[in-house]
């Protein structure tokens, strides 16, 4: 739903062309999940489907694997975000494919991987932020476990995707030979957990909820003041002494139980309780300023309608408008991929259900009364 295209959208920004494949019978089920919508698309299929192209197929019919088949052959790459094995029962696996051309590497993106005794479990994202111990470290220390407000594992998922293919494609160049790249949601949410999964292999310890607090760095949380809530982050003991001086507190830095990160992480919740009581005595932006002069990294906690306001999103360009044939203008979100001499480019709007078919079975040299004849029959 969103591993596989959000992979391919990257590889669409920095200049791949992309063909984007679905059902004549059913389409890309995030195309209905609003809304909102904006010229009969959702918000959802928009946010990971700009340049591409779309065709329809229908891979169950003969007809369809011959043209899968063309495409394979003049194609450097194949993403797959089905069941581990359908497209093996589709006829389609990675043998066949190698066989047609030996250069194509297939990216295969699957909830569990292709081996192991979850190999054929369907896999959401909610379920692998849940199976994988995201959601177990995420929420506050006595509530329920909770989910990331996104589907985490998915993008992270896209993003390992496309750096696997960009690899093998450079491994390509000098062996001359393709390969199949086995992604999982499962395998990326473990990596994921980074430190916190290291904490818990070096001490056998299982690790709880914080909230907004961190395992390992204190004080590094959020805070409230005169009229908001604030995070701060101090990552070293040169800062604590920094934001001791700032708080009007420099006693802190000196005070045994706080002069060092771990003696802040043994008593987090004294000193927490200190920092809230005295930053409630000012503003945000008081605060915000102060630190900001003394180093000391610090943020508003900002709902989106302040995030697309703020003007560095305009100075970095993290929002694009693009002309579309539907909704005229529709804002997407920019690429974070910035380059000093090949910058990204958004070349196609997300493509409308179909909206290339007959253009690119043209590129493969079937004629109109072919084309006409697949549609009969609804092949596309």
């Amino acid at each position: 739903m969103l591993a596989g295209p959000y992979s391919t959208m990257i590889l669409g920004d920095l200049g791949a062309e992309v063909i984007k494949v679905e059902s004549p019978h059913v389409k890309d089920d995030t195309r209905g999940w609003g809304p909102p919508y904006t010229g009969g698309e959702s918000a959802y299929y928009l946010c990971a489907n700009r340049n591409k192209r779309a065709i329809t197929l229908d891979l169950k019919s003969e007809k369809g694997k011959e043209i899968a088949k063309k495409l394979i052959a003049r194609s450097d790459v194949v993403v797959q975000n089905f069941k581990t094995g359908t497209l093996e029962k589709l006829g389609l696996g990675y043998d066949v494919m190698k066989a047609i051309n030996p250069r194509v590497i297939l990216a295969s993106i699957t909830g569990f991987g292709k081996n192991g005794p979850y190999k054929d479990e369907p896999g959401y994202d909610y379920i692998i932020q849940a199976m994988a111990g995201l959601m177990s470290i995420t929420g506050e220390k006595n509530g329920q476990p909770v989910k990331v407000g996104v589907a985490i594992a998915d993008v992270l998922t896209g993003m390992n995707t496309a750096i696997a293919i960009l690899a093998a494609l450079y491994e390509r160049n000098r062996s001359g030979i393709g390969q199949e790249i086995d992604i999982a949601l499962f395998d990326s949410q473990i990596a994921a957990l980074v430190n916190v999964a290291s904490n818990y292999l070096v001490s056998g310890k299982v690790p709880g909820r914080l909230g907004n607090e961190h395992p390992n760095i204190v004080p590094y949380q959020v805070f409230p003041t005169a009229d908001m809530e604030m995070v701060v982050a101090v990552g070293n003991d040169q800062q604590f002494a920094k934001f001791a001086e700032v708080l009007g507190m420099p006693e802190l830095a000196e005070n045994e139980k706080f002069v060092t990160n771990s003696s802040r992480v043994a008593h987090r919740e004294e000193l927490a309780a200190i920092i809230s009581e005295r930053m409630k005595q000012k503003n945000a932006d008081e605060w915000m300023k102060a630190l900001r002069k003394a180093g000391i990294p610090n943020g508003p906690i900002n709902d989106l309608g302040r995030l697309f306001a703020d003007p560095q999103v305009a100075a970095r360009q993290m929002v694009v408008e693009v002309d579309h044939p539907t909704a005229k203008k529709v804002k997407l979100v920019g690429s974070p991929l910035k380059f000093s001499r090949t910058p990204v480019s958004i070349r196609r709007h997300p493509p409308l259900y179909g909206e290339h078919t007959e253009e690119v079975l043209r590129e493969l040299g079937l004629s109109d009364e072919e084309i006409a004849e697949l549609k009969q029959n609804r092949v596309v």
